[in-house]
């Protein structure tokens, strides 16, 4: 108990100090929100990954889908890695960064109204962001109650009550450039981690060779009569795996508190550098995860999943570890929590405050009036997920959580194509962009209230979250050539920044040829 309390001492200490060191960093709205736009490549990596992979996926999703899927599950990782890290870095990075400069905007609604010249775009965003970011947020305590009484026997209201009050000091005193550095230093901790615990899971078991062994004896006739499924390439179940990853992978690019990091990007060099950070720690973290889970099923004999749920399947398979390793996997979750967390919280107050309050609820509203509200509201935000996650845990609500599972489909089903689009694509229009939010709202809205009457396969959340982010790669385009963009002025001045002219080095650019 000394070593698990003394590690948890160490890594609050270090955070709060942090929060308190860059204080001066977040003197402003620009500082406080993107870090004055001045985060090197490692910093914005990090963040970018720690932001993605909460205790969700290291307790939730792994535990899940490891036991369904068995070590094809690795696949949702590799999904997450190539399709949620590298190629929104390579595709949407450099071109954000460009573009909201330009537009002078620091939130994803400040974006779509700037682009597509709406204001009621970038309140309904905001709106939408509001709804669905605090059950996302609050979804993040639920990875650590089974931890916290495995490790401690204590009361999961303490751990909600302690991660929050951490969370917002650190968050509210340095803003995004103390959440950065955090996110470094957590991400680190993440790293090793995990590679610590896949480590003791195989040792575990005798080995790589011999837990592959045994997991290709694992049946469950529920799920498969074919022998060795849970070891084999695809596993049992293909489709549904496929859903998973799109939804996970894909859900990335447009999820606001993930592509706001792309506002803060320091320099060129500073985008091909925290692409491939960013993608080695998603291989890592994520591939590692899932790769995890999916030994799950060696552990049948002391796991009733019908009993105490799929999050039940990680802890369980780490309950016997040394005192020192829990203690290291304690830090490890708390990490993936707390930077997802102040990601959330620092998206979702400065999104309502600049984009719903200032200039519509708050007429007059000084850059000490938002930094104010902002801070203000990340007490509220957090305090509100934190009743919720209590709530939840107290009470055993079940709708909250199903809401949870339909954030990610909700948000990234509204502004992934609009956000995409709105990049490259100079005929993208306002009633697409509406088409969009409306149809992947309700859509996802009525998964939760009518799940019985959608067909087999959308009637999970995940594959309904993934359709709702495909349908928008139709409803742009198609929507944009019936009402095609009327302010073309507008729209030329909006993509003129690509076209400004820059001096580079001749390592950059061999110039004209001779």
């Amino acid at each position: 108990m000394f070593i698990k309390v003394f590690l948890l001492v160490v890594f609050f200490s270090v955070t709060v100090f942090i929060g308190l060191r860059f204080r001066s960093k977040a003197a402003d709205v620009s500082g406080f929100v993107l870090g004055g736009r001045s985060v090197g490549p490692w910093l914005t990596a990090f963040a970018y990954g720690t932001s993605y992979f909460s205790a969700v996926v290291f307790v939730g999703y792994a535990g899940q889908f490891g036991w369904r899927f068995g070590l094809s599950s690795t696949w949702i990782g590799l999904g997450n890695a190539l399709i949620g890290s590298l190629l929104p870095w390579v595709i949407l990075g450099r071109r954000t960064r460009i573009m909201t400069r330009h537009l002078r905007s620091a939130t994803m609604p400040e974006f779509f109204g700037a682009r597509y010249g709406s204001k009621g775009l970038k309140v309904g965003a905001s709106v939408i962001i509001f709804i669905f970011l605090i059950p996302y947020t609050a979804s993040l305590y639920n990875g650590l109650s089974r931890l916290f009484a495995m490790a401690f026997s204590v009361d999961f209201t303490v751990c909600i009550a302690a991660m929050a009050i951490l969370t917002g000091v650190y968050v509210i005193a340095g803003g995004y450039f103390a959440t950065a550095v955090n996110d470094f230093i957590q991400g680190i901790i993440m790293l090793v981690g995990i590679v610590a615990v896949i480590g003791a899971v195989l040792s575990d078991n005798g080995g790589f060779a011999a837990a592959i062994d045994s997991l290709s004896r694992a049946q469950d006739m529920s799920v498969s009569s074919s022998p060795g499924v849970f070891a084999s390439f695809f596993g049992p179940d293909p489709l549904n795996l496929l859903g998973v990853v799109i939804l996970t992978s894909l859900g990335t690019w447009g999820l606001p508190q993930m592509v706001q990091k792309f506002y803060a990007i320091q320099s060129e060099k500073a985008i091909f550098k925290g692409t491939v950070i960013s993608t080695f720690f998603a291989v890592v973290i994520a591939g590692g995860c899932y790769f995890l889970g999916g030994f799950g099923r060696l552990y049948s004999g002391v796991i009733d999943v019908a009993a105490s749920g799929y999050d039940s399947v990680i802890p369980t398979m780490l309950s016997g570890f040394s005192p020192l390793l829990i203690g290291v996997i304690i830090v490890l979750v708390l990490s993936a929590s707390m930077s997802t967390l102040s990601s959330l919280v620092i998206t979702s107050s400065s999104t309502f405050t600049l984009d719903f309050l200032k200039g519509n609820i708050i007429k007059n509203m000084n850059e000490k009036k938002q930094l104010l509200t902002i801070r203000l509201l990340i007490v509220v935000f957090i305090l509100i997920s934190a009743v919720i996650a209590a709530v939840q845990y107290k009470s055993g609500v079940t709708f909250i959580a199903q809401l949870m599972g339909i954030s990610w489909g909700a948000l990234a089903g509204a502004f992934l194509a609009p956000f995409l689009f709105g990049l490259y694509l100079k005929r993208s229009s306002k009633a697409a962009v509406c088409c969009c939010f409306l149809f992947s709202c309700l859509f996802m809205s009525a998964n939760i209230l009518f799940r019985s009457s959608f067909p087999v396969l959308l009637q999970s959340p995940i594959n309904a979250g993934a359709f709702a982010m495909l349908a928008g790669f139709v409803i742009m385009p198609l929507v944009s050539a019936i009402f095609p963009a009327a302010d073309t002025e507008r729209v030329e001045a909006c993509f003129s920044c690509y076209e400004e002219t820059v001096t580079v080095k001749i390592r950059q650019d061999l110039g004209a040829s001779d």
